[in-house]
C-alpha cells in the first residue's frame, strides 16, 4: 500500500471516528452552557465532613496510583523476561500463549494483592465495608474463575485470528470484542444473585418507582433491590442490560433509612433516566470507539516482537493493555460524566425536586465519604462522575430555568 493511500485511509479512519463521537455526545436533553463551578461547598457541608471524605479519598487516590505504578512496573518485568517461557513450552502456537496470559494474570493478580487489602483495612476503618480479609482473599474465587476465563478466551481469539490474518486481526478481533461486551451486558442482570424485587421491600415505594418508570416511558423495565448491607454500607444503584433484560438495581443500603423518600426517588428516576437514554446501548459504543483504535495500537506495537500470532509478544501485549487503558482513563471518564449529568437532568425534569437532589448529594458525602471537590488531577484521572458539588449546581441551573420558565 502506497504512502498517500495510507494517509487517505488513516484521515478517513478518524473522520468516522470522530463523526460516531459527536452522535454519541450529542443529547437534546441536558441543556448546554451551563457553568457547573465556583459553588463554595462550606456553603452546603460541614467543614468536620468535608475533612472527613477529603481524607478518606485521599487513601484510596494514592493507593490506586500506587498500585498501578507497581503493576506497570511489573508487567514491564514481564515483558521484558516472560517471553523466554514460551521456548520451553510444548503447548502448541496458542497454547503457548494462553500460558504466558495465565502466568501474566497471576502476576497482575499477586501485584494488587497489597493495594487491595490496604484498601479493605481503610473501608473497614470507615465502617464502609464489613468483608473480612480472608473472605476478600479467599472468597471470590469465582470472580477470579470469571476473569481467568475472559484472559484465556481472549487470547484464543486473538492468536486464532493472528495466525490467519497477521496484523490485520484487529479488524475482526475489536469486532469480536465489541459483540462480548454486549453480551455480557445482557447477561448481566441474570448474574445478580441476591435480588428480589422493591414491592417485597417497600410497596409504596414500589409504586412511585412505577409512575416514574411510565413518566420516563421505561414502564416496562422492572426494578429490583439486591443484599448488600452485609458486606458495605455505601449505597448505590445501576442501570443494567439490553432489551429484555434491562433493569434498575438498587443496593438495599439505600433503603435502610439513612435517605429520606424524595431523594431515593430521585436515585429511581436518575437510573430510570439512563435506561429511557439508552445509555448501555450507547456505552457499548463507546467502548467500540475505544476497542477498534486499542486493538490496532496493539497490533501495531506488537509487530516487533512478531506480531500476536507469536506467543512470545504476550507478554508485553499485557504491557501495552494497561498503559493504553490508563492513558484512556481520563477520556473514558469524561464520557461517562457526561452520560451521569444527562441522567441527573432527567431525573430533575421528571421529579421536579432539585432540592432532593442537593439533599441526595450531601448524604453521599456524609455516608460514602465521597469528596464533593477533589483535585483536579483526580477529578480527570479517577472520577467517572461529575462531583458532588457539580451535581449541586446542576440542581441549582434546573431550578434556576424553572423560575424563569425555560425548559
Amino acid at each position: 500500500m502506497t504512502r498517500p493511500i495510507r494517509v487517505v485511509l488513516v484521515a478517513a479512519a478518524a473522520g468516522a471516528w470522530s463523526t460516531a463521537a459527536i452522535l454519541l455526545w450529542t443529547s437534546s436533553v441536558e441543556p448546554g452552557g451551563l457553568h457547573l463551578g465556583g459553588l463554595d461547598p462550606h456553603r452546603y457541608f460541614a467543614a468536620g465532613d468535608l475533612g472527613r471524605a477529603a481524607g478518606f479519598e485521599r487513601f484510596e487516590r494514592w493507593d490506586f496510583v500506587a498500585s498501578q505504578v507497581v503493576l506497570v512496573a511489573v508487567l514491564a518485568a514481564y515483558a521484558r523476561w516472560g517471553a523466554g517461557y514460551a521456548r520451553q513450552s510444548a503447548a502448541g502456537r496458542i497454547g503457548t500463549g494462553m500460558f504466558l496470559g495465565m502466568i501474566g494474570f497471576a502476576f497482575v493478580w499477586l501485584a494488587e494483592i497489597p493495594f487491595g487489602l490496604a484498601e479493605l483495612w481503610w473501608e473497614r476503618r470507615h465502617d464502609v465495608s464489613q468483608v473480612g480479609y480472608v473472605e476478600w482473599l479467599f472468597g471470590n474465587w469465582a470472580q477470579l474463575g470469571g476473569e481467568f476465563a475472559f484472559v484465556c478466551l481472549a487470547l484464543l481469539i486473538v492468536m486464532g485470528l493472528a495466525g490467519w490474518l497477521r496484523d490485520r486481526w484487529w479488524i475482526p478481533g475489536a469486532a469480536t470484542f465489541v459483540a462480548l461486551g454486549a453480551l455480557f451486558a445482557f447477561v448481566t442482570p441474570y448474574l445478580l444473585t441476591d435480588v428480589h424485587s422493591l414491592a417485597y421491600e417497600d410497596p409504596g415505594l414500589a409504586r412511585a418507582a412505577h409512575r416514574i418508570a411510565a413518566a420516563e416511558h421505561v414502564g416496562d423495565v422492572p426494578i429490583r433491590v439486591e443484599r448488600v448491607s452485609g458486606e458495605t454500607s455505601a449505597a448505590n444503584a445501576m442501570a443494567v442490560g439490553i432489551g429484555p433484560s434491562r433493569r434498575v438495581v438498587l443496593w438495599d443500603t439505600l433503603l435502610d433509612g439513612r435517605f429520606g423518600a424524595r431523594q431515593i426517588r430521585f436515585v429511581i428516576a436518575h437510573e430510570y433516566g439512563h435506561q429511557a437514554r439508552q445509555h448501555v446501548p450507547k456505552a457499548i459504543a463507546w467502548y467500540a470507539l475505544f476497542a477498534l483504535p486499542g486493538a490496532y495500537l496493539i497490533a501495531r506495537l506488537t509487530r516487533r516482537r512478531g506480531g500476536m500470532a507469536n506467543p512470545g509478544a504476550v507478554p508485553f501485549s499485557l504491557l501495552v493493555l494497561v498503559v493504553l487503558q490508563l492513558c484512556a482513563l481520563p477520556l473514558q471518564n469524561l464520557v461517562t460524566r457526561h452520560i451521569e449529568s444527562e441522567a441527573d437532568w432527567i431525573a430533575l425534569r421528571t421529579t421536579h425536586d432539585p432540592g432532593a437532589d442537593r439533599r441526595l448529594m450531601q448524604s453521599f458525602a456524609r455516608t460514602s465519604y465521597a469528596d464533593p471537590d477533589p483535585p483536579t488531577w483526580a477529578y480527570l484521572l479517577l472520577e467517572n462522575h461529575p462531583t458532588i458539588m457539580q451535581r449541586i449546581a446542576l440542581a441549582n441551573a434546573w431550578a434556576a430555568r424553572e423560575r424563569g420558565g425555560g425548559r
